[in-house]
């Protein structure tokens, strides 16, 4: 028999609130996290709003000659690693050898060390060499974020990254789904982490004419996804993990389950580094999939936690996709998107999404998408605008779409 996986443990770092009773509180309510960038001077940049969390404090995570030598991922990680391990009731301080090896680390980021990396170069050519990190090189990777995450721990299983742009985070979720359905490790610490928020890449992105840039004056209405205003999506920051394992291995040591994960779908349009194709099959064809592994019909879904980037070919595609997915269905399903409260956190917005979606399944009610004053006529689906509304959920859909054509979605189901 393939084993049951389900979610035994959430922890959240996001720009509308740190720890997951702080988010769900923002979350359900409407809450904006996004504000001015506070990190840097932001008055030359075409852009001056970021989903920062500026009370996030990483001394308390990683000591002050550490932070010298890691990313500020690196404590977002820990931080909502640590929260993650807690709330599923273990204690990595008491697990013997052969129970460390039993659990493995994925971890899904977009940019990773990127803002490590910026700042190391900054460093380097304005003449301050010997300030620069003897682990420049190294921490600059994805492959030691990871890392960091297992040795802080002592976890000893799998120790491992994915790297696919905005559906980081889904597929990293994905494939540990995926490991212990095959029976290879009972127990996973998975999510996402990203920390993009820095010059370099602000000016990266307003090349690409993908950030807004007509919110600087009102940071808390920029992110406007399926508005017919929108003009681009807000860069934000965080980190959201969770504990997933065997069903029996779970109930076992009597942990509680947040939900059980009953599909996943990937796919790929092989269109471009950065458009979405008009044609809304492929994304659609990631719902389907992860529906038909569920053993589930449209009709039986109850919610969906939208990609909702706020760009304008993002959200017309999605919806396209869905009601190509979903057919009539799609039209009564109620539908949030998240990015509207936090910003994009590049590769860690799929993990924010499967916290929303447990904190939807888990009190009953949908959270609002903000902003959506006017809605696109492209974009005309249930998309619970401003306020939140009750509702029982016992399947939802988490819906990710990224650059280079990347798609994945995740199936849930609520359990007793």
């Amino acid at each position: 028999m393939v084993p049951r996986v389900v979610i035994t443990g959430v922890g959240v770092v996001s720009p509308n609130g740190i720890g997951k009773e702080a988010f769900c509180l923002a979350l359900l309510g409407g809450k904006s996290g996004v504000k001015r960038i506070s990190r840097f001077d932001p008055s030359s940049l075409p852009v001056h709003i970021a989903g920062e969390i500026p009370e996030f404090d990483e001394l308390a995570w990683v000591d002050v000659r550490e932070r010298k030598h890691v990313s500020r991922v690196v404590p977002l990680a820990v931080a909502a690693s640590t929260e993650a391990i807690k709330d599923a009731g273990l204690d990595p301080s008491t697990m013997s050898l052969e129970e460390k090896r039993e659990i493995g680390v994925i971890l899904g980021t977009g940019g990773g060390a990127q803002e490590f990396s910026e700042e190391q170069y900054r460093l380097w050519h304005s003449g301050h060499v010997k300030q620069v990190s003897l682990f420049c090189i190294p921490s600059g990777t994805m492959g030691t974020l990871p890392s960091e995450i297992s040795m802080r721990f002592g976890f000893r299983g799998y120790s491992h990254v994915v790297t696919a742009g905005c559906t980081s985070s889904t597929d990293a979720i994905g494939y540990a789904y995926q490991h212990i359905q095959a029976g290879v490790l009972p127990m996973f610490l998975v999510g996402g982490v990203d920390s993009p928020i820095t010059p370099g890449i602000i000016k990266g992105y307003s090349l690409l004419r993908a950030l807004t840039q007509s919110w600087n004056h009102a940071p808390e209405s920029a992110s406007r996804p399926f508005s017919a205003d929108r003009d681009g999506f807000v860069i934000a920051e965080g980190s959201w993990m969770f504990i997933l394992e065997d069903s029996d291995h779970a109930r076992a040591r009597g942990a509680h389950i947040y939900a059980e994960i009953v599909g996943y779908g990937s796919t790929c349009e092989a269109f471009h580094r950065v458009r979405m194709s008009e044609s809304p099959e492929e994304p659609a064809r990631a719902i389907t999939l992860a529906l038909e592994e569920a053993s589930l019909a449209p009709e039986d879904i109850q919610y969906v936690n939208l990609h909702g980037t706020s760009t304008e070919m993002n959200d017309r595609v999605e919806t396209r996709a869905l009601k190509l997915a979903l057919g009539e269905h799609a039209g009564r399903i109620p539908m949030s998107g998240l990015k509207s409260q936090i910003g994009h956190a590049q590769g860690a917005c799929g993990s924010a999404s499967l916290a929303a979606t447990l904190i939807a399944m888990e009190h009953g009610k949908i959270p609002p998408t903000i902003n959506l004053d006017a809605p696109d006529p492209e974009c005309d689906l249930d998309y619970v605008p401003d306020i939140g509304r009750k509702a029982q959920i016992e399947y939802a859909i988490c819906n990710c779409v990224g650059f280079g054509s990347k798609n994945s979605a995740l199936v849930l189901k609520k359990t007793a």
